[in-house]
């Protein structure tokens, strides 16, 4: 049904590109050859482009009195038939036809995002009943079922672990760049992926009570509460058909001169008004394009020039999103620092874990040995310990590399000063690796998410534009604290799951302060719903971030996000200068019209004048940047 609707969609504006290339024809040639056919070809445009104009006028007033700028259209289309200025009501129609369609063309059509979301559901589950294992379907599952997941799989329902351990990647519901591990008695979700280790768990949240049938209502209802922008034209067109009408009627009434009365609905026609938008919202896309901004719906640069705040994801958006080794730290005084790197990326290679082929990728890439010409330690025996590290033999030294809770299991137990060094980089949010080798502590290894390179001047040219920014991160307070502190913000929210994030931006934007939301991720999807504007990294982001979002950056380069906002409110400028001027320009017609200077075809050409400057004046922001 959905690809039926797509396919009309498309058909439907390839017949109004057909109809608006054949009027234009036409009117062409009832203007420059008068007489060649034994009709006014200008009724071409009247049939092809003025029908569709009064059938819609017409059905608007009848079904729920809808009084648009189309209404005083089909009335001057129908006086300029009447009277005979053909040429004048195919000219009108040509060029409403023509806002439209520039109109429809910037703005966003149907989109796959929920219907990504559900593909996300997982659909079985691996029940334990005594010691039979059965695969169901995932919505079969009932609280209190005792179930299994194995490495790889994503989990079926919300519940607790009550055999085994793991690590679980969790970025679908918080966005935090590095699995989480798990053990006996920690709460897991649904709709997240085990990586590690299988593990039985007690189901606690079903069907739609679990987290990911959670995200898809939110995603649902945001987008739902999410107020579409009326034209311009359509907000003034009651109040520009009274006058119009008003000032016809009198000016018939004191000089008994059709043509009079019918000039002015001509020259009142908002052909320039109903362009003013749409003109320059297409120029501004055209820009935005060239700074790497894919523009998804058309009224989507009209509602960020009026936001006030802008809110951050952390993870894939202010920073990288990958782990990266910034610390080496020997506390043993027979190891150096490299010896320290050299033996955790060796005990290392072998590792499916994102930390140790961290570990192992910023060796290769940066370490002094790698740069001497020094291999990659061998490693034997290797053994993977789901929720505490990796052992292993390298160099023929027993090596053992993960959380303080293995080596302590090990009896080996880091002294005071090492606890305190390592205790300073998780207050900065940092993740330590501990080593240890030959039976002793060796030191530790140190990795965090890094700081995308301009980051910080981009968030200084965002207060600089009247934006205040705001950090909203599913990462803990210290990883959050951190990077907020780097970057200036004061505002930061940290440890926030996706209904925070919405309830956030459902309250500021309760008290009338319009929100712009930034992020990459799965769980950032009903916040970029939620937000006056939506707008998702587009290169590391995932395809439900973007589909949820009303703008998204294709190559992540978050340095253009300034231009972006000051690109929009200098397209509102734009936009009131054309409705300024093409308001103006239609009052003097109006006047010229009264006093019988001007007749219907001049009229047209007259206010159409002003047709011509909206677009030329809108051209302008293709190339604009603030010096």
């Amino acid at each position: 049904m959905k690809t039926l609707e797509k396919i009309l969609e498309i058909g439907g504006t390839k017949r109004d590109i057909a109809f608006l290339i054949i009027s234009g024809i036409a009117l062409l040639i009832s203007i420059l050859m008068p007489g060649a056919l034994p009709f006014d070809p200008a009724w071409a445009a009247i049939i092809l482009c003025g029908v569709p104009i009064i059938l819609e006028a017409v059905t608007g007033l009848v079904a729920a009195f809808d009084i648009k700028a189309d209404v005083l259209v089909s009335i001057a289309l129908i006086a300029s038939v009447i009277i005979g200025e053909d040429f004048a009501a195919g000219e009108v129609a040509f060029i409403m036809q023509l806002g439209s369609l520039l109109e429809g063309l910037t703005v966003a059509r149907a989109r796959a995002g929920i219907e990504r979301l559900v593909h996300l559901t997982p659909q079985t589950a691996r029940v334990l009943k005594g010691e039979t294992e059965t695969v169901i379907p995932a919505e079969e599952v009932k609280a209190g079922d005792l179930l299994r997941v194995l490495p790889g799989e994503t989990i079926p329902v919300d519940g607790v672990i009550t055999e085994g351990r793991t690590a679980v990647n969790q970025a679908v519901m918080t966005g935090e760049s590095l699995p989480v591990d798990k053990c006996e008695g920690d709460e897991v979700s649904s709709g997240t992926v085990n990586q590690f280790g299988a593990f039985d768990m007690r189901a606690s949240k079903v069907g739609e009570d679990s987290s990911i049938q959670r995200m898809i209502r939110l995603v649902q209802s945001a987008d739902a509460d999410k107020a579409k922008i009326v034209g311009i034209a359509d907000r003034w067109a009651t109040w520009v058909v009274v006058i119009a009408l008003a000032a016809a009627v009198l000016t018939w009434l004191f000089t008994h001169e059709i043509l009079r009365s019918v000039t002015i609905l001509v020259v009142f026609c908002p052909c320039a008004l109903v362009l003013a938008t749409p003109t320059a919202i297409m120029a501004a896309i055209g820009n935005a394009t060239k700074h790497g901004f894919l523009v998804r719906e058309g009224d989507a640069l009209e509602r960020l020039a009026s936001v006030s705040e802008v809110a951050f994801d952390k993870t894939g958006t202010l920073t990288f999103g990958t782990p990266e080794v910034i610390a080496v730290r020997s506390m043993n005084k027979d190891l150096t620092d490299g010896q320290v790197y050299a033996l955790a990326a060796g005990v290392e290679r072998r590792s499916e874990h994102p930390l140790g082929k961290a570990v192992v990728r910023c060796w290769q890439k940066d370490s002094p040995g790698r740069a001497s010409g020094q291999t990659l330690p061998a490693a034997e025996s290797f053994q993977m310990l789901p929720g505490r590290g990796v052992r292993a033999r390298v160099n023929g030294t027993d090596v053992l590399a993960g959380n303080l809770e293995m080596l302590e299991e090990n009896q080996i137990h880091p002294g005071s000063e090492a606890r305190a060094k390592a205790q300073q980089y998780l207050n900065e949010g940092c993740t330590v690796i501990y080593l240890a080798a030959g039976g002793s502590f060796a030191g530790m290894i140190v990795l965090s998410d890094t700081l995308r390179t301009n980051a910080v001047d981009m968030i200084r040219k965002i207060k600089e534009a009247d934006v205040r920014p705001v950090l909203l991160t599913g990462d803990n307070k210290n990883a959050a604290g951190h990077i907020a502190s780097q970057l200036s913000i004061s505002d930061v929210r940290a440890e926030c799951l996706p209904e925070d994030k919405l309830d956030y931006i459902g309250s500021v934007q309760d008290q009338k302060r319009q929100m712009c939301m930034i992020g990459d991720g799965v769980n950032d999807a009903p916040a970029l719903k939620k937000a006056y504007v939506g707008i998702a990294m587009g290169g590391v982001g995932s395809d439900i971030a973007v589909d949820a979002a009303d703008i998204a950056l294709v190559q992540d380069d978050i340095s253009e996000l300034p231009h972006l906002i000051r690109l929009a409110k200098r397209m509102m400028k734009t936009i009131r200068w054309n409705l300024a001027f093409s308001m103006g320009l239609n009052f003097i017609a109006i006047v010229l019209a009264i006093t019988g200077i001007l007749n219907p075809v001049a009229g047209a050409l007259v206010h159409n004048s002003g047709s011509v400057f909206v677009i030329v004046n809108s051209a302008l922001l293709l190339r604009w940047k603030e010096k």
